[in-house]
């Protein structure tokens, strides 16, 4: 029978986790509710207390927040998560139980859990600590060592090193700031640190050079210091890469160091086949392990598994301890590795390192990827072969983008004929890892920084798809994506010096270097007026440059036009992004450059409007005044009288004529309104058949900046045809309509009346030009 307090337990966890995974969010008028409550900010503990649905809608309100997006869900962990979150209710539950009954538990579940975990990494007559922070199992065997070298440690402390300084080795590759991180809880200064280079001439360049430690650690022993410890990797943080384990391990037992290992690459020490190098990590004197990401645990502890045969030093030291309750912190990874089994534990590592070698061998099948250090000097067969078997067995795959396998087509910039080709190409492999991560999440890609190799696409499975649920097809959809995407980035680099040579010929356009833009390039727009001071420069130049943007924008078109990045230095620039093979780059360029003339133009009239229309005004008042006195002039003062002038235009009509004024905004100036009556013969001579159109018609579908010809392929054979029989409907459509305007003969008197009726006379002249007509 089972006891009933564990059953209740496991229905309840099972319950919390159903109601946390559902993605059910509160309704509408619980959202407005909490949102116009102060629910989300920190009171008093409320005295009636609350029933546990209640806590738990909490706790996913905290979780989810705003975000009312399906894809921001709780990763599901699956039932072997749910067995390790289990343990941690069972941890909370045993720590009640009397003490003896408490000690042989805690001490059942310990040794368990160490000779599973030794037997299946292959660790003989190892021990096991097991620790929240990867780190502290490293710290702890530091304290392990310093008790075996130092005796009166334990009594004298710092005074007991002043003898013989301790030094830490540490490869280059090994992750950031972990030496600095011993040295701090050691208390020891960073003198006692001693980082070792990687190789330059022979080997991976991720991997330690033995002949440089060799020769750092006899410069250590001859200036009187103690060579304590040396961290190794099997698998770098950054590349994956395996020290020479057998090779260093040699050293260590010649100058009495011990030898420590952690990396992602050892969990491939649970399958039948394992490279040499790895296996190598089975005699070093420690190593940590971190199954929770391995086999998608979570909150599951690391562990560190080491050799020593004094258990007093190790309980000194920390490694081991005499209360029963910390050792429940391998609770979790216990019931886990129970519900997994063996078989199921090396079903993931297996399912892990296919997936990688999945990807690596399509890799090898695209041009423009590197996914190796291809090195330049002369190395032995034998190096070779190792190179060739770390690589193949490696989990981690770790590529890069280089256009060194691609040759430039026609027309083209030639390789290597700009400056700053690293920065550009690490900037072109940041977007791709971005763009990649995005489109296709559950490969769990992500970008890491090399220092030799620059900037990379790193893909582990090992520590992603037991979490991720990757799979085959998800490998298959990544290599798809990065083979769509290869095409993209070599076009943009070979156009990006033609981009640069265009705008460098257009004098209101300014070429921005920005060697971190994934893109085409970065182009400023920069007005002609120069009689502005520097603010007011810089706020045209910020304004007619938004605007652009906004009209670039707005086109329809396969580019994407950005303000560019949120921090970046250049500011009031386009940033233009990744760019096709069918792009036109001068018609690019000439339409940013048309656009921002227009923009400045529209700009400029707007800013002096005020001016122009006071002027204008003024202008029109004087014209007005002076028409007034050449009306006086010209009719007397005897018509300016109101009876006289009756009786003189009776006997002696006045033919004057009112001259009308226009005003032109565009150029600030009055003119005359005859030259709009003549306007309308004028354009019936400008709408002549025999005037040439011009043919600025894009098929349909046809985007902007794109040659004519260069994206023939992408259009079907069916869309050409409706093409070809829409052009010729409005061929006949405009003969039809060409014939329709051919003027018909008619008699010269009517050709003559028409004329003359078509005249506008000024008023006061009807009635004589009507008995001229007739």
């Amino acid at each position: 029978m089972m006891d009933p307090t564990l059953a209740e337990m496991g229905n309840h966890l099972s319950d919390a986790m159903k109601i946390l995974e559902s993605g059910k969010l509160e309704t509408e008028q619980g959202q407005e509710g909490r949102k116009m409550s102060w629910k989300e900010i920190p009171g008093p503990l409320q005295g009636d207390g609350q029933d546990v649905v209640s806590i738990l809608q909490l706790v996913q309100n905290l979780m989810h927040g705003d975000d009312e997006e399906q894809g921001h869900r709780m990763q599901f962990v699956g039932e072997q998560g749910h067995m390790a979150l289990l343990g941690h209710s069972l941890a909370a539950y045993i720590s009640v139980l009397e003490r003896e009954r408490l000690r042989k538990l805690t001490t059942r579940i310990l040794s368990d859990t160490t000779l599973w975990l030794c037997r299946l990494f292959r660790y003989e007559n190892g021990s096991a600590y097991f620790h929240e922070d990867d780190r502290e199992g490293l710290l702890k065997v530091c304290r392990l060592v310093m008790n075996t070298h130092y005796e009166d440690f334990t009594t004298e402390g710092f005074t007991a090193l002043s003898s013989k300084h301790p030094v830490i080795y540490q490869s280059a590759a090994c992750r950031p700031g972990l030496g600095q991180h011993l040295c701090s809880q050691l208390g020891l200064p960073l003198s006692c640190l001693c980082v070792v280079p990687c190789n330059t001439m022979f080997g991976s360049l991720h991997q330690m050079d033995v002949a440089l430690l060799d020769k750092l650690v006899k410069d250590d022993r001859d200036s009187g210091k103690l060579p304590l410890l040396l961290i190794a990797n099997a698998g770098t943080p950054g590349a994956g890469h395996t020290d020479k384990l057998s090779r260093l391990k040699e050293l260590c037992v010649q100058y009495n160091m011990w030898l420590h290992v952690e990396g992602v690459n050892l969990a491939t020490l649970v399958l039948g086949q394992v490279s040499s190098t790895v296996t190598a990590a089975t005699k070093c004197d420690s190593m940590t392990l971190t199954p929770g990401p391995w086999l998608g645990l979570p909150a599951v502890p690391a562990v560190t598994l080491y050799r020593h045969e004094d258990p007093a030093l190790s309980l000194a030291a920390g490694l081991t301890s005499s209360q029963p309750v910390e050792k429940l912190r391998a609770l979790p990874l216990w019931l886990s590795l129970q519900y997994l089994g063996h078989d199921g534990i090396v079903e993931r590592i297996k399912h892990a390192s296919q997936l990688s070698q999945q990807l690596l061998e399509h890799l090898k099948t695209l041009a423009s990827i590197k996914t190796s250090d291809i090195l330049d000097s002369e190395v032995s067969l034998l190096e070779a072969l190792r190179m060739v078997e770390d690589e193949l067995n490696s989990p981690v795959v770790v590529f890069r983008f280089s256009h060194e396998n691609s040759a430039p087509s026609s027309g083209g910039s030639v390789e290597g004929s700009y400056a700053g080709e690293r920065d550009i190409l690490d900037a072109f492999n940041r977007w791709l890892g971005d763009q990649l991560a995005e489109q296709v999440p559950l490969s769990g890609v992500d970008v890491v920084e090399l220092e030799d190799e620059g900037t990379c696409v790193r893909f582990s499975p090992l520590m992603t798809a037991a979490a991720l649920g990757t799979q085959e097809n998800d490998v298959a959809a990544l290599v798809e994506k990065l083979a769509e995407m290869i095409p993209l980035l070599c076009c943009t680099l070979r156009l990006r010096q033609d981009f640069r040579d265009e705008v460098l010929q257009q004098a209101s356009l300014s070429y921005i270097e920005d060697l971190n833009w994934p893109g085409l390039g970065v182009v400023r727009f920069e007005p002609r007026t120069t009689d502005l001071d520097e603010d007011k420069r810089q706020d045209r130049v910020e304004k007619i440059n938004s605007d652009l943007l906004k009209k670039l924008m707005e086109l329809d078109t396969d580019l994407n036009f950005s303000g560019g990045p949120e921090f970046s230095e250049e500011k009031n620039c386009i940033f233009i992004g990744i760019a096709t093979e069918d792009l036109d780059v001068a018609e690019l360029v000439e339409t940013i450059m048309s656009l921002g003339r227009d923009i400045e133009e529209s700009g400029k009239l707007f800013e002096n409007m005020t001016e122009v229309v006071r002027k204008g005004i003024q202008e029109a008042e004087l014209q007005l005044q002076k028409a007034n006195e050449e009306k006086l002039m010209e009719e007397g003062v005897l018509r300016q009288i109101p009876l006289v002038s009756s009786v003189l235009n009776w006997f002696s009509p006045v033919q004057a004529s009112v001259k009308g004024r226009t005003f032109n905004l565009a150029e600030g100036c009055l003119d005359s309104t005859e030259p709009v009556y003549s306007i309308k013969a004028q354009m019936r001579k400008e709408d002549s058949p025999d005037s040439p159109k011009a043919n600025t018609r894009r098929f349909p579908g046809q985007k902007l900046f794109r040659r004519p010809g260069a994206g023939s392929d992408s259009i079907s054979e069916t869309s050409s045809v409706s093409q070809l029989e829409e052009s010729f409907r409005e061929t006949l459509h405009s003969q039809a309509a060409d014939e329709a305007e051919v003027p018909q003969e008619r008699p010269a008197h009517i050709l003559e009346e028409t004329a003359i009726a078509d005249q506008r006379v000024p008023e006061g002249q009807e009635a004589e030009s009507v008995e001229t007509i007739r």
